[in-house]
């Protein structure tokens, strides 16, 4: 069982943006708290993820839980509310979430100014008078034709094997990174929970892992999406790590907590219990005073 930092002794992961509205393209601020990093993190960098699916921003936190980033609202978002969340790129650690609402602004049509064409102008003929030039007369020309030497050249060109070949670049594709989000943060023992991910091949077999047990399966679409029930043969309150395996592994975290109202319920039994005992006591008491 992985060691785990107990939830409550830290405090709920929360985000802000700033600004929280606007339209697409805008540029906005995130920050959070109650973010915590598994003990051997050595990155703490951070993704922004837009509907729990597009990369739109990054940022990096801090051992404290606290960090802040920068992102902006993918061109194609469409009017309402949107979930912005932040999530650890390449270490184990918590996520938090907000809303950012987007805002179409109405469309402006402006009309041109009417042209005006000017009339041509036109110009009345210019006439000039007649120019008389007097006959020149020139001398003979005598031609003189002198032939130079014929100086051939002869200037070597190097063959194609001899010239240097072109340098070719192979294309580098980086593919986006898998994602994997967990529908709640926190739940009680037996409570629904559900897994998102993205970034698995197409139609690979996805297992979803946590304290060595299969919690879950289910095989990724044409998109390498996959989305599926997370269930506990047993678990224990604190923090726990569920894994998605596809190929690549894709972590995400669940804080497990107990109701108090269990607590509140056993404390009222035992309560009952004495005063059933007392009574019996006293029963029994009389009935051997009468006895006597």
């Amino acid at each position: 069982m992985l060691s785990t930092t107990p939830a409550a002794a830290q405090q709920p992961p929360a985000l802000s943006a700033n600004p929280n509205v606007g339209a697409p393209g805008t540029a906005f601020k995130v920050a959070w708290t109650g973010i915590f990093y598994d003990p051997d993190c050595t990155s703490y960098a951070m993704r922004v993820l837009w509907d729990g699916k597009t990369v739109v921003g990054s940022g990096t936190g801090t051992g404290r839980g606290t960090g802040s980033g920068s992102a902006t609202v993918p061109a194609n978002a469409t009017a309402g509310s949107h979930r912005v969340t932040v999530q650890a790129t390449s270490c184990p650690a918590g996520s938090a979430s907000t809303t950012f609402t987007v805002r179409i602004p109405p469309t402006t049509t402006t009309t041109p100014p009417p042209t005006t064409t000017k009339p041509p102008v036109t110009n009345p003929p210019v006439t000039n008078p007649p120019v008389t030039n007097p006959p020149v007369t020139r001398p003979p020309v005598v031609t003189t034709t002198t032939t130079p030497p014929v100086t051939t050249t002869t200037t070597d060109t190097p063959s194609s094997s001899s010239q240097t070949p072109s340098s070719s670049t192979d294309a580098l594709t980086n593919p986006d990174d898998g994602v994997l989000v967990l529908d709640k943060e926190y739940i009680q023992p037996g409570e629904d929970l559900t897994a998102t991910g993205t970034g698995c091949p197409k139609g690979a077999n996805v297992t979803l892992k946590s304290l060595g047990q299969d919690v879950g399966k289910t095989t990724a679409d044409d998109k390498g999406e996959f989305k599926s029930p997370v269930k506990f043969a047993s678990i224990e309150p604190g923090r726990h790590k569920v894994r998605a395996e596809c190929g690549i592994t894709l972590v995400g975290n669940v804080d497990v907590t107990l109701s108090s109202s269990s607590g509140g319920t056993t404390s009222t039994l035992v309560v009952l219990l004495f005063f059933l005992l007392v009574g019996a006591a006293m029963l029994r008491r009389q009935f051997t005073g009468l006895r006597r």
